[in-house]
């Protein structure tokens, strides 16, 4: 309380409220500080291991001290009187060998002449003394006068022959430490010595200034220590939660008792290999000798693999290891990875139950995964063989030692599976090529009471665990069935191989290594496997039977051989493609005048539709050419033809315009020697000449057939007696990996090497250019050129004047006398007269007539006029009109071709 009539001044309550926060502040930090201190005394109290140590490394430390004071008097010591020893020779050498001292030595009074020398040179070098001594010891100088002439005190026998003495005397003025040099003549008689001496107290002085230095380092080095080591000692004492020995001990014991009770296999391993510590689950997992510590690792008895793991030192998670009857699961650490000591540490975990369970669900696994490569491997091909191939590789050897497929015959050829017919061995696959089973391709009729018979009969699988004991199946063949017990196979599970109704075959799984017989669940997955593969199986029988009849249209639309003609000696390869029949064709048309035409053409796609397609545009080929019309009149025909069919077509049925056919036309001519060539989108033709050159001629490249409005045009060669004409499709030529001006290159290659015949000509150029699998039909013709030569043909010029038919007459009679022909004179005259009278009469002014004897006798008469006959009856009243029917009833054929001058009319009488 204040005086009366006065009040106390308030605080506002935020400052009381941060008044107290603060005190509780200072109180929690000077509380925390006394805690520390606490601790901390604690630990250097000696009861706790921190204590221990820090009293311990204190006394270490002072006794480092005291050692190091004391080591450093010694030292100092030890080097004043090596100092003393060197400073004394160094002296009483330099005074010796001074010039002049020898004369100084044999002066009527060498004191006079060396005491000031000596004085002066003791004052310089701060020695104690100089004193020169004749060889008796008497001294000629002396720091102190009156010694002077007296005996020196010391050892002087050795310098007088020759040596330097250093010794330490007790002298009159202390410890010392002297050296006696001789003085020597140049003959090495010694005629006085020299003697340099020091106290070691003049040189050893410095220990008294260096000690106080000393101990002071010693004292602050103690102190740094005592800091350190308290530094370290409050470390050790977080690090042991301040525990005494005593209870250091009792957690060791706590931490042994739960290493050795846990039921999990640990190991400790030092860097060197060697076992350092083994729980007792190691050693009953592992079955440990008593003396396991210690021993290394690979000297335990343990499998080699296990050893091993555990002496590399490496890092393993649950690596799994056979030990005797367990599967043991180990994991290892190494120890030194964050600085700890070299080694590793191990711990085992018994997983031989969990390796059952997971070996079921890793069976589960595999037999997943190999129902779905069936699904993505068998059935790559079209093709039932190569379909029953994929199913018995995949399932040997993964599911069975050994895969057999069985088919019938009719199932191979693209029908249907008819059970009185034998099975065919289709494919087989196993782990040896050597077992005694039917082999592929041999014809099995199987017996009713076999398995596979059984299959058959009911369509339903059928196990046999252990083919020793089962009857039925040695029954199909007792000798074939004993060879293959002998051989160790000794399971068998049959499957049909079914699409829908129909059983195609059937399929066998063998098993001969794994001793143990397939079972429920195996079959199960037999039977899944074979219903995936004989959906692929049924697809590729089906496209086998529709690829059948493909190839067997379009080989019906082909020619089946070559016509009979002496212009050309000609040979021919058709190859389908691998994905189905297409629409390639070649034709060889003879003509007249004993021409000859080649035709090579391509529909674009495969199928039935292409080659119906390529049947329509041969047999307007053939029609074409009856008219005898030049290459590129003949391709415009065949233009507006496909055209038309394009029209024609409607895209309701799916159908396709047959746009993208194409066609090479050439015309061969054996009496001129030429060759005329239209191209409508065809690839050129090769051209190999007598000598074996190689070309391709340039020949205008029209549009493909049924794109119209480009004109079509002709190159016409001159080809020697023995050139071979190559043409082809391109599906000789094309292909995906590179341009067509490649494989025209490599066909010129192939074509170089190619012998001399048609036939070798295609031989050799299949064997170069064939792929493995034509992804394109491929039509191959080679003509090789005859030439009909002056001598079967004969020509001559007819005036415009009627009697000139008998001079006509007379020649053909003569020149059918010379080819012995003279049968046919008579029949000849008359239809030459009929042409000639017939020519000169509405053909205009220029006539003449070519004979030429080839397979048949030919007569063609030559017009300028462009105007065709026309075969007619005539009545009987009619005087004339009778000619032609008279030519048409005595020739073989007759026909009319036109040429830019005119036309020809030609007959042709076959040769006896």
């Amino acid at each position: 309380m204040g005086r009366s009539g006065e009040r106390s001044p308030r605080r506002p309550v935020g400052s009381l409220a941060r008044q107290r926060e603060a005190d509780r502040s200072r109180r929690a930090a000077a509380g925390g500080r006394r805690g520390r201190v606490a601790a901390l005394r604690s630990a250097l109290s000696g009861r706790s291991v921190a204590g221990q140590v820090f009293v311990l490394n204190v006394v270490i430390v002072l006794l480092l001290v005291v050692t190091a004071a004391v080591s450093l008097v010694l030292q100092v010591q030890h080097d004043s009187t090596v100092e003393a020893r060197n400073r004394s020779v160094a002296v009483a050498a330099t005074f010796a060998n001074a010039p002049g001292m020898r004369a100084a030595l044999r002066s009527p009074d060498p004191t006079a002449v060396l005491q000031p020398r000596a004085e002066a040179t003791r004052k310089a070098t701060g020695v104690d003394f100089v004193v020169v001594l004749n060889t008796e010891g008497i001294r000629y100088t002396h720091p102190v006068p009156d010694r002077i002439g007296k005996q020196f005190v010391g050892n002087i026998e050795p310098a007088l022959k020759g040596r330097t003495v250093t010794e330490e005397v007790d002298g009159t003025i202390g410890r010392l430490v002297q050296a006696v040099v001789p003085v020597e003549e140049p003959d090495g008689k010694v005629v006085g010595l020299v003697s340099a001496g020091i106290t070691t107290e003049n040189v050893g002085g410095t220990v008294d200034r260096q000690l106080p230095l000393v101990l002071l380092t010693a004292g602050i080095g103690l102190a740094l220590a005592t800091a350190g080591t308290a530094l370290v000692s409050r470390r050790l004492l977080r690090q042991t939660h301040g525990l005494g020995p005593r209870e250091m001990t009792r957690m060791y014991e706590h931490h042994d008792a739960v290493l050795h009770s846990v039921r999990e296999g640990v190991l400790i391993v030092g860097g060197e290999g060697r076992l350092l510590l083994a729980n007792d689950e190691a050693h009953r997992l592992l079955d440990l000798p008593a003396d396991a510590e210690g021993r290394h690792v690979l000297d335990l008895g343990l499998p080699a693999d296990t050893a091993r793991l555990l002496d590399s030192g490496r890092v393993a998670t649950d690596e799994v290891h056979l030990v005797k009857d367990r599967l043991l699961a180990i994991n290892l650490r190494p120890t030194d990875e964050r600085g700890g000591p070299p080694g590793s540490v191990a711990t085992l975990r018994d997983s031989t139950e969990l390796r059952a369970l997971s070996g079921r669900a890793e069976t589960a696994r595999e037999r997943l995964e190999m129902l779905y490569d069936a699904g993505v491997g068998i059935g790559t091909s079209l093709d039932v063989t190569r379909t029953a191939e994929e199913l018995a590789e995949l399932a040997a050897p993964r599911f069975a030692d050994y895969v057999t497929v069985d088919l019938f015959d009719s199932v191979l050829r693209g029908g249907q599976p008819e059970a009185v017919t034998p099975l065919r061995r289709t494919a087989l696959s196993g782990v040896d090529a050597k077992a005694p089973l039917y082999p592929v391709g041999r014809q099995i009729r199987f017996v009713a009471s076999s398995p596979q018979g059984r299959t058959l009969d009911t369509g339903r699988p059928v196990l046999e665990p252990d083919l020793g004991r089962a009857a039925g199946w040695q029954a199909q063949d007792v000798e074939q069935a004993a060879r293959i017990l002998e051989y160790g196979i000794h399971s068998l599970i049959t499957v049909p191989l079914r699409a829908g109704a129909l059983v195609l075959g059937v399929v066998g799984f063998w098993r001969s290594r794994r001793p143990e017989p397939f079972d429920d669940d195996e079959l199960a997955l037999a039977e899944e496997l074979v219903a995936r593969a004989a959906v692929s199986i049924d697809n590729a029988r089906r496209y086998t039977r529709e690829h059948g009849m493909a190839v067997t249209l379009q080989r019906s639309l082909l020619p089946r051989r070559m016509p009979e003609q002496n212009a050309l000696d000609v040979a021919h390869r058709y190859l389908p493609a691998q994905g189905g029949v297409g629409g390639d064709w070649f034709d060889v048309l003879p003509l007249s005048g004993a021409r000859v035409a080649l035709v090579v053409g391509d529909v674009v796609g495969h199928g039935l539709l292409a080659a119906a397609t390529m049947g329509r545009l041969r047999t307007a080929v053939h029609n074409f050419s009856a008219l005898d019309l030049p290459p590129d009149e003949l391709l415009t025909l065949l233009d507006e033809l496909v055209a038309r069919i394009d029209q024609d077509e409607t895209t309701e049925d799916g159908s396709a315009p047959v746009t993208g056919a194409t066609c090479l036309y050439a015309i061969y001519d054996p009496v001129a020697g030429t060759c005329v060539i239209a191209r409508a989108g065809h690839p050129p033709p090769a051209l190999i000449r007598p000598d074996g050159t190689v070309e391709f001629p340039e020949v205008p490249a029209g549009p493909p057939l049924g794109l119209g409005g480009l004109p079509f045009e002709t190159a016409e060669l001159r080809l020697a007696e023995g050139s071979r004409l190559v043409l082809y499709t391109d599906g000789l030529v094309e292909e995906r990996e590179h341009d067509i001006d490649v494989g025209l290159e490599q066909l010129r290659r192939a074509l170089e090497t190619a012998g001399d015949s048609p036939e070798d000509t295609c031989r050799t150029v299949l064997d170069a250019r064939l792929p493995d699998r034509p992804g394109d039909d491929i039509a191959l013709l080679v003509a090789r050129t005859r030439v009909l030569g002056p001598d079967r043909v004969a020509e001559w010029p007819v005036p415009s004047d009627p009697a000139a038919v008998g001079e006509v007459r007379a020649q053909v009679t003569r020149r059918l006398a010379e080819w012995g022909l003279d049968e046919l004179a008579f029949t000849t005259e008359l239809i030459l007269s009929e042409l000639v009278t017939n020519a000169i009469r509405y053909g205009g002014e220029t006539v003449h007539v070519r004979v030429l004897r080839d397979r048949s006798l030919i007569c063609e008469v030559f017009d300028s006029s462009s105007t065709s006959p026309h075969l007619r009856y005539a009545a009987m009243t009619d005087e004339g009109g009778r000619g032609l029917f008279l030519v048409a009833q005595l020739a073989e054929r007759w026909g009319t071709r036109y040429t830019p001058d005119g036309k020809v009319i030609w007959a042709e009488q076959p040769i006896p």
